[in-house]
This record gives structure tokens, C-alpha cells and sequence, in this order.
């Protein structure tokens, strides 16, 4: 839903609307907007660019200038995603201020293509065959290996963060927790139920590894239809961890067996990981 809203001069070239009770100042070839999606940082919006007459994904920020943390997230996202190329990881196709000057700059918005919808939505609509399973790991890996390879740790896979279009081609969202492997990280990071230990542990230092565990614990999410350590909080999340390791042993079904042997998440994922033991020739 959108309305048009009066209030302070609007940049020229640009339109204002109101969504979700959200002032949205954008560039006339932005049309059609709507609501698809929100969260703790920023809401985003489908939207038509009359240029290309393709459809969009807007992302606004709440208030990224609002503290230092806020500032260095804002900042990180957008400069990962102007260097990132690659077609299992979100690009970014336009950034845009409706403010005029420098004093008066206060926010900003991302254009990336719009996806058709993300993992978490299609998992709770239906069960995923075996060879969509093998289709959109493949492709999670091959994203993973690219964002790693340049040195990157995304630090917030989860399903929500893997857009599926109706293809079934995936695509890795959400730059705004990733970091550089160099930097001194912290523990607050990775929705809970995808945490590593040694994030739960807040570890100071830890590696790309954190990211294997969380693509582990999706694919199992993928096979199963259900989380695999739902925790509610940290302490709880460690022991449905330690409790599922020791007493059970995940099997996956039959087409999956050669490649992967019942398995503790992050040690034979990162074997799969590294020795390519999913090829392209038997994806769909």
C-alpha cells in the first residue's frame, strides 16, 4: 500500500510516498512500490524501473546514521556490495540519497534485483525434493566460496538470507553483519539457531568455518523440514547442540548418501566444501 505524502520539499526528479506508515523519497523511474519484506534494520520494497522495465528490490535502512554501530554497518554492506560479482550472490544495481547536500545527508537506498521469494517462505510452504536440495546447496556453496574467497565472512546465512527465484536459481542476501576475516569480530552475530560454538562461546576470533556451520545447518533444515538446534537462548543453544551430536547421527536419504556420510555440521560439510564433492553435473 502507498499514499503520496506532503510535508518537506521533495528533491526534484523524485517522488514521495508513504508505505507502512514509512516516508519513501525515490527517483521518479522507481514506480510501484510495495512492501516486501522488513526487519530489524530496514524494510524493502518491489518496485518497476521504468528505464529497464525490470522489477526492483528497494532497500531502505532505518536510520543508518543513528549511532557509530549503525554507521559501520550501513557502510560495510554497501561497499561489499558494490565489489561483489557473482550469480549466486546479490548485486547491487543503483544506490540513491533524496538528500540534496552533504549537511543534510541522513539516509540512503539500495536497488539489487528483486528475488521471487526466500528459503524460509518455500520450506514452510512444502518439502523440498532431493534434487532441489542438491540444487540450491550446490549454489549456496558456490556463493560461499566466492564470498570467501575474497575474504569475507558473511557471519547471517540463514534461509531468510537465501533468496530462490522460480527457477530455483539462489542467490546469498544481506551484507550487513559480514566482515573482513582480519578483523577482531564479534559475538552477537548469526541468527541463533545457525550460531557456531565458538560464536556462542563469543570467541573474539574465529573464521569462515562459522559460515559452513550455518550452510550444515540449513541443508539439514532443507532434508528434515525442521531447524536443527533450535535454541532459545545461548546456553540452550549449546546444549541442543552437544545433546543432538552425541546421541544421534543425521542421515540424509538415499540420493544423497554418496556424498555425504551421517555427519557431525561443520566437519563433513567443509570436506563437501572443499573438495567438491557436489558437480555441476548432478544438479537439474
Amino acid at each position: 500500500m502507498q499514499s503520496p505524502v506532503r510535508d518537506s520539499p521533495v528533491r526534484p526528479g523524485y517522488h514521495r510516498l508513504e508505505i507502512q506508515k514509512t516516508t519513501w523519497d525515490v527517483p521518479e523511474r522507481y514506480t510501484t512500490l510495495r512492501a516486501i519484506g522488513s526487519g530489524a534494520y530496514g524494510t524493502v520494497c518491489s518496485a518497476l524501473d521504468q528505464r529497464t522495465k525490470e522489477k526492483v528490490a528497494i532497500k531502505k535502512l532505518y536510520r543508518p546514521f543513528q549511532s557509530l554501530i549503525h554507521a559501520k554497518r550501513a557502510y560495510r554492506e554497501l561497499r561489499l556490495l558494490r565489489h561483489i560479482q557473482h550469480e549466486n550472490v546479490i548485486c547491487l544495481l543503483d544506490v540513491f540519497t533524496p538528500d540534496a547536500t552533504l549537511e543534510k545527508f541522513q539516509t540512503f537506498y539500495m536497488v539489487m534485483p528483486f528475488v521471487y521469494q526466500d528459503l524460509s517462505h518455500i520450506m514452510k510452504k512444502k518439502r523440498l525434493t532431493d534434487q532441489i536440495i542438491k540444487y540450491l546447496f550446490y549454489q549456496l556453496l558456490k556463493g560461499l566460496k566466492y564470498i570467501h574467497s575474497a575474504g569475507i565472512i558473511h557471519r547471517d546465512l540463514k534461509p531468510g538470507n537465501l533468496a530462490v527465484s522460480e527457477n530455483c536459481d539462489l542467490k546469498i542476501l544481506d551484507f550487513g553483519l559480514a566482515r573482513q576475516t582480519e578483523s577482531e569480530m564479534t559475538g552477537y552475530v548469526v541468527t541463533r539457531w545457525y550460531r557456531a560454538p565458538e560464536i556462542i562461546f563469543n570467541w573474539m576470533h574465529y573464521s569462515q568455518t562459522v559460515d559452513v556451520w550455518s550452510s550444515a545447518c540449513i541443508l539439514a533444515e532443507m532434508i528434515t523440514g525442521h531447524v536443527l538446534f533450535p535454541g532459545h537462548d545461548s546456553i540452550h543453544s549449546y546444549s541442543v547442540i552437544a545433546d543432538k551430536i552425541v546421541k544421534m547421527q543425521l542421515y540424509v536419504n538415499c540420493t544423497l548418501k554418496g556424498q555425504f556420510r551421517p555427519f557431525e555440521p561443520k566437519s563433513q560439510v567443509l570436506v563437501a566444501y572443499r573438495q567438491g564433492l557436489i558437480s555441476k553435473a548432478e544438479c537439474p
